[in-house]
C-alpha cells in the first residue's frame, strides 16, 4: 500500500514508518518538524515538510500521493501543557484532523489509523482497562483524541472510511536507531537516563503515599517496536474489519520506584531520586489489557521486560 505517515518525523511515526517499509509498504513521511527530527525518517521513506492540519498545505500532498492509507501521529501530546492551553489541543489535534480527514476522504484514501491515547479513559473504574470502559477524559489531551475517534466513528458509518482508533499507554524503549527525544521531556525513562547521563542532577518521584506496593504510581510501559507492529497490523487488518479499537500495552504495570531500579541495574549509575507531592490527575495505577488486540490483530508484545525496554532505549542514546 501506499501510506502517508503524518508526525512520521517523530518518535513511534518513524519507528512505525521503518516497520511499514520493512513490511513491503511505500511510505511518505508528512511532517512540520516542529517537534519531530529530519534524521528519524528512515531510510527509503520520503520526506515532505508540511502542517498536515493546514487544508492548502496539505492538500497537494494527498493529491500527489494517491495513496491508500493514512496513519495519523501528527498532534501535540503533553497532558499537562493541555490543562493550561486545551485551545491549541482541540485546534491542532481535533479540528486540524477533521481538515486532514476531509482531504483525504475528498481523494479516496480508504483507511485510516489513529494513534490515539490510553488518556481517552481518565480516571480508570478498574484494571485492567479494557476497551469498553467508561471514556471520560480529565485532561484536554485525552478530549481532543476521544473527539477525534468519535469523528471516526461518523466517517466509517457515512463514507466508509475503513479506521483503527489505536489507545496506547506508556511508549519506551527504542529500535535500535530512533531515540525518544522530545523538548521538553516529561516522560520518567528518558529522564531517568538523563539522571544516568549527568544531564540532571536527580530524578524526581510525584507521590509516595499511592494505594500501590511500593506507594508509586504504577504504568504500563510498552516497548515502541511492538507499537509500531501494531500499527502495521491494525492497517492490514481493515481488510476484514471496518473499524478497530484496540488497546496497547504489556497487560503489567510497573511503579516509578521499580522503572528508577531497572534503571540503576542497567547502567551501572546510582541515579539519585527526589520525593515530591502528586501532581493533580495522576491516577495510582494505569494498566492495560490487551486481550483485543491480541484476538483482531495476531499482536503480542515481543519485549515486555523492564529491563529490555530500558536497556535499548539506553544504548540508543550511548552511540
Amino acid at each position: 500500500m501506499r501510506v502517508l505517515v503524518t508526525g512520521g518525523a517523530g518518535y513511534i511515526g518513524s519507528t512505525t514508518a521503518a516497520a511499514l517499509l520493512a513490511a513491503g509498504h511505500e511510505v511518505t513521511v508528512a511532517d512540520d518538524l516542529s517537534t519531530g527530527h529530519r534524521d528519524a525518517v528512515p531510510d527509503g521513506a520520503r520526506l515532505v515538510q508540511v502542517d498536515v492540519t493546514l487544508p492548502d498545505a496539505i492538500e497537494p500532498v494527498v493529491a500527489d500521493g494517491r495513496f491508500d492509507a493514512c496513519v495519523h501521529f501528527a498532534a501535540l501530546i503533553e497532558a499537562g501543557e493541555s490543562m493550561r492551553a486545551p485551545e491549541r489541543f482541540f485546534q491542532r489535534n481535533t479540528a486540524g484532523t477533521a481538515t486532514l480527514l476531509s482531504t483525504l476522504l475528498r481523494h479516496g484514501v480508504e483507511r485510516f489509523v489513529l494513534s490515539s491515547t490510553a488518556a481517552v479513559y481518565g480516571e480508570p473504574e478498574r484494571v485492567p482497562i479494557r476497551e469498553d470502559d467508561a471514556l471520560e477524559p480529565t485532561n484536554a489531551y485525552g478530549e481532543s483524541k476521544l473527539l477525534v475517534e468519535r469523528m471516526l466513528a461518523w466517517h466509517h458509518s457515512i463514507h466508509g472510511l475503513r479506521t483503527a482508533a489505536l489507545r496506547y499507554f506508556n511508549a519506551a524503549g527504542a529500535d535500535g536507531v530512533r531515540a525518544e527525544r522530545h523538548d521538553p521531556e516529561t516522560h520518567l525513562i528518558p529522564l531517568v537516563l538523563q539522571v544516568a547521563h549527568g544531564q540532571r542532577e536527580d530524578i524526581s518521584i510525584f507521590g509516595t503515599d499511592y494505594p500501590t506496593p511500593d506507594g508509586t504510581a504504577v504504568r504500563d510501559y510498552v516497548h515502541v517496536t511492538d507499537l509500531a507492529d501494531a500499527h502495521v497490523r491494525a492497517l492490514e487488518r481493515l481488510d476484514v474489519h471496518g473499524t478497530l479499537t484496540c488497546n496497547l500495552g504489556n497487560g503489567t504495570g510497573f511503579s516509578v520506584r521499580e522503572v528508577i531500579e531497572a534503571a540503576r541495574r542497567v547502567t551501572g549509575h546510582p541515579i539519585p531520586a527526589a520525593e515530591a507531592a502528586r501532581r493533580p490527575g495522576d491516577p495510582a495505577t494505569l494498566v492495560a489489557s490487551s486481550d483485543r488486540a491480541r484476538q483482531l490483530l495476531g499482536w503480542e508484545p515481543r519485549f515486555p521486560d523492564l529491563d529490555r525496554i530500558v536497556a535499548d532505549a539506553w544504548q540508543v542514546t550511548t552511540r
